[in-house]
């Protein structure tokens, strides 16, 4: 069967490797390898016989792992980070390389294989990094859109060192050579974005019509690739302008349905991609070139770590970050074995700098794992050492706060949960991340705490230890997780009430400890019922006892273990179980433009008159003297037959007698 028996013989061996990996707590892409180890020349056994027809296929892979890469892309994704991910991230990557440069010079490299090792090491990877966060709990936090964002910057610098670095392979290259490509690239990117503003969305959008899922997955490929092959066509990276067109295509309406198509296709062919990547890897090279390699790993590694921290730490970020930053991304990335690819298939790197590169990245991603999981110890060994850097608070008196409520996030949310904890003069205090509400809220009196509630340093600063409720308004689960699990290690017995984004995150509250929980969206749906049914002209006590029914439906299983909920529970549904109804006053009856002593209601019914609302306004348990008017919306307390004597008292018009009249008729 040839190419597709190597196929199926690689998609076997890395689902196998794969959920070997998955087990381990190791990235996939690992497993990926390792079946390209296997199935590879170099260790005997079943091998792949089509190496060559595999490296092609691979390049689509290159190339759809680029495409989908444009389709994330997005300038918002940087916003929050954006001054050390667009200025950081390039003094890190030329830092780098200057590093890698050494390197090789000591390697005895020549110069322009050791600018390679500079520019291969200066990736790391964002498939380790992000599964590394997930595990952790990490995801979310400040020091996890510092990396995500200076890891984007990294994948965008991908391309013009693809660009860039054939181009040394001639000796007589200089910067008119150079400054060509730039221009070529630079056209080509303008043509795109004029073509994809124009052209692109007009055609996705009559395939969209056409309602073929399979069609739209057909264009969207094409797109990819087809625009890809224009570039290679042109001389320029056929990786490159996959980039492109899925940088377009996510600007359009389509962008996200795009990637949610693709990407299972990008997946496939990436296995292929990093299949071929292990079938060059040769376990007899690691074994001959030990000390070589392990050395390379610890230089790149510390070297790497300690240019990323210093990186951060420019840039004002402190606390853990630095640290955090630098124990993260000190590893090797997966698209530095696309630039390796692309070295060795241009002879600017020779298989042996190719095998080194790749056996340390394989071992450094391996190490990622390991040595970020250690980030909170070392900073707590920081911390006790040279004590804990001082954070920017306002408002917070200098004794701190006892049995206080720690609000995380200051946004709409958190904003009116600590203006409604004001007005009760509550004693709280707000964590903000994003400076621009920081000084809102300090602007507004209030206490507040900037920095990462994450870290235990910034909980610290908020009292975490003397508090008695913590309320979290940010509505990512997963950064939810990580600030609850910290809060609750430095103060066992706090309370928690956290937002939630579906009821699928019940079971996982209920388990780190959470004793309240509300779903915005849900409350959102709640409102829009009751007023529909309002329009619908359904009674306004049959609308209170259907949403209250679903809320508690909701809520019962998170909140099944607090009485005080149950007790708000039944005070909501008081009125069915006193058998409250209200009742319209008719203009022509008896009972109107007369007090409640006059038309002697309870005596001649039997009912309570516990409320009564006139133009909009609620007025309670209204005095023997008040005055009924018509259309007045009546609240009344009674058994079922006193409920229809008061009905029926309601119809009568006034005259004469009404008590007597009234009494005579219900009995």
């Amino acid at each position: 069967m040839g190419i597709a028996t190597d196929i199926i013989l690689l998609v076997v061996a890395a689902f196998f490797c794969g959920l070997i990996m998955q087990r381990m707590g190791q990235p996939l892409i690992l497993g990926y390898i390792l079946a390209g180890v296997v199935l590879g020349p170099h260790t005997g056994g079943l091998t792949v016989s089509g190496l060559h027809e595999i490296e092609l296929l691979a390049e689509i892979g290159i190339a759809l792992l680029l495409f989908a890469l444009g389709l994330e892309f997005s300038l918002k994704d940087l916003k929050p980070v954006k001054k050390i991910a667009l200025i950081g991230t390039p003094i890190q990557i030329f830092l780098t390389i200057g590093l890698g440069f050494g390197i090789g010079t000591l390697l005895g490299l020549p110069w322009k294989p050791s600018l390679w090792l500079g520019a291969l090491i200066s990736l790391s990877s964002t498939m380790v990094l992000l599964k590394t966060l997930m595990n952790q709990g990490w995801l979310g936090t400040l020091s996890s859109k510092v990396m995500i964002g200076m890891l984007i910057a990294q994948d965008l610098a991908v391309i013009p060192m693809m660009i860039i670095l054939p181009q040394l392979n001639d000796p007589t290259v200089g910067l008119p050579v150079l400054g060509f490509a730039a221009i070529k690239a630079g056209g080509f990117l303008t043509g795109m974005i004029f073509l994809g503003t124009r052209l692109l969305p007009k055609m996705m959008s009559y395939i969209a019509r056409l309602g073929s899922r399979e069609l739209f997955l057909l264009s969207i490929t094409a797109i990819g690739l087809g625009v890809g092959y224009l570039t290679y066509l042109s001389g320029l990276s056929f990786a490159f302008g996959a980039f492109v067109a899925g940088m377009v295509l996510s600007e359009s309406d389509y962008g996200h349905q795009a990637l949610s198509d693709i990407i299972s296709l990008r997946d496939l062919f990436g296995l292929l991609f990093f299949s071929s990547v292990g079938m060059l890897f040769d376990p007899l090279f690691l074994f001959n070139h030990a000390k070589e390699i392990i050395w390379i790993v610890l230089a790149v590694c510390i070297g790497k770590g300690l240019i990323f921290a210093f990186i951060s730490r420019i840039f004002n970020y402190h606390s853990v970050i630095p640290l955090a930053v630098g124990m993260g991304l000190f590893q090797i990335g997966e698209f530095s074995f696309v630039l390796a690819r692309l070295g060795v298939s241009t002879g600017s790197i020779d298989n042996h700098l190719y095998s080194l590169v790749l056996t340390a990245t394989i071992l450094s991603m391996v190490l990622t794992p390991l040595v970020s999981g250690q980030t909170a110890r070392v900073y707590a060994f920081k911390k006790r050492r040279l004590g804990q850097e001082k954070l920017e608070t306002s408002n917070i008196p200098d004794p701190g706060y006892k049995k206080h409520a720690i609000i995380v996030g200051g946004g709409r949310v958190g904003y009116q949960i600590a203006c409604a904890l004001n007005r009760v003069a509550l004693p709280f205090i707000v964590v903000e991340i994003d400076h621009r509400r920081f000084e809102k809220i300090k602007e507004a009196g209030m206490a507040v705490v900037y920095g990462d509630a994450g870290h235990e340093g910034v909980l610290d600063a908020a009292g975490v230890t003397t508090a008695s409720l913590l309320i979290l308004t940010i509505p990512d689960i997963l950064t939810g997780r990580s600030i609850i699990i910290t809060a609750k290690q430095l103060n066992h017995q706090i309370a928690v009430v956290a937002r939630t984004p579906n009821p699928d995150c019940f079971n996982e509250m209920k388990a780190l400890g959470v004793s309240g929980v509300a779903i915005p969206e849900f409350e959102g749906s709640i409102e829009i019922t009751r007023q529909a049914l309002l329009h619908l002209q359904v009674q306004p006590t049959e609308i209170q006892s259907i949403t209250d029914t679903i809320r508690q439906e909701l809520y019962a299983d998170v909140l099944n273990t607090d009485d005080r909920y149950h007790t708000l529970s039944q005070l909501r549904g008081a009125e069915h179980q006193f058998d409250l109804q209200w009742i319209r006053l008719p203009s022509e009856s008896c009972l109107a433009n007369r007090s409640i002593a006059q038309s002697q209601i309870r005596k001649t019914t039997g009912v309570s008159v516990v409320g009564v609302v006139r133009n909009g306004r609620l007025n309670p348990n209204p005095d023997p003297n008040f005055i009924l008017r018509p259309e007045d919306l009546i609240a009344i307390i009674g058994n079922e037959i006193h409920r229809e004597g008061f009905l029926l008292k309601t119809a009568f018009q006034n005259g004469p007698d009404l008590g007597l009249r009234v009494q005579r008729s219900w009995q």
